[in-house]
């Protein structure tokens, strides 16, 4: 790794976002310290972009439900900085999200406090990343399991804002209950409560973030939808995996109902898509659990779909 720069923040931008600390972590990787109005504090934020200031596309990568704190497990877990490495996009990857479905919660929530997430993400980071690094007003959203169903939430509430859109074995419907069901879980396992997110069921929050009741929102945008069978694979037995998570066996049958469970979700919201007419691009797996072997190996499928629409 190169050394570390510290480099001065930058004047304040729009709705009260702005840098307070930028460190340059290497030639095209940037990690920053946002304050934002929206989120009351600071958010870290890695940027990956190429050198020079020319104007070009934004991706912005989301992670699941375990994100890290300080840094994105996109660049901890996912080879995201390898993989761009040379690209010519800015790649923008924020922390801290963990079990909020980066959406704006209506309550405050003893373990996850009030974050609104959706505020921060579409009205004040993007224009700290053109100000940063330079924008051609092109953006693209993705996201891996919880990180799935928000960049579908967010790319039908704010269509303006987004040419491209991908899920990575997430699940974009909420409002049925087996789907409501999926994601009050994901929300409890970081000791949240999802009725401070979108209230208790049957509230209209849970429509409102739900993406298959705004499909003509996505017409005419670059999508990915994957998601494996939760079929166990030879990568699920040789992969490394951290003891402190427990026993091997143990994880891969955490991997695999989990990825079942997004497997027919994602199925679920394919079909919805196709009988809309709405064109998408299937990256679906008839092998294949719950885990970053997997993620690793969607992402230059997901990225040849998004690419091409914001360049």
């Amino acid at each position: 790794m190169a050394p570390l720069a510290v480099v001065a923040p930058t004047e304040a931008a729009p709705l009260g976002a702005h840098v307070v600390e930028k460190k340059q972590r290497g030639l095209h990787r940037t990690d920053l310290e946002i304050k934002s109005a929206a989120m009351n504090g600071t958010v870290p934020v890695t940027v990956l972009s190429p050198s020079g200031s020319a104007p070009r596309g934004t991706l912005y990568m989301l992670d699941g439900a375990d994100a890290g704190d300080e840094v994105s497990d996109w660049i901890t877990k996912g080879g995201a900085a390898e993989f761009f490495a040379g690209r010519n996009v800015n790649v923008v990857l924020p922390a801290g999200g963990a079990g909020s479905f980066y959406t704006n919660w209506t309550r405050t929530d003893s373990a996850l406090g009030k974050p609104q997430w959706e505020t921060f993400l579409t009205e004040e980071l993007p224009k700290v990343i053109g100000e940063q690094f330079g924008s051609n007003g092109r953006n693209a959203v993705m996201g891996l399991s919880m990180g799935g169903q928000s960049a579908f939430a967010l790319a039908t509430r704010h269509p303006e804002l987004y040419r491209g859109v991908a899920s990575l074995s997430g699940c974009p419907p909420v409002s049925e209950p087996a789907n409501e069901a999926y994601v009050r879980t994901t929300v409890a396992k970081g000791g949240g409560n999802a009725d401070n997110m979108w209230g208790r069921t049957g509230n209209k929050k849970w429509k409102a973030h739900d993406p298959s009741l705004r499909l003509e929102a996505l017409r005419g945008k670059a999508i990915y939808l994957s998601a494996g069978s939760g079929a166990v694979g030879p990568m699920d037995i040789t992969m490394k995996r951290d003891p402190k998570d427990g026993p091997a066996d143990a994880q891969i049958a955490a991997g695999s109902a989990l990825e079942v469970g997004a497997y027919r979700c994602s199925l679920q919201f394919a079909a919805q898509l196709s009988s809309a007419g709405i064109n998408f691009t299937p990256g679906f797996r008839l092998i294949g659990t719950h885990n970053w072997a997997y993620w690793k190996r969607d992402l230059p499928e997901a990225w040849a779909v998004l690419g091409p629409a914001i360049a």
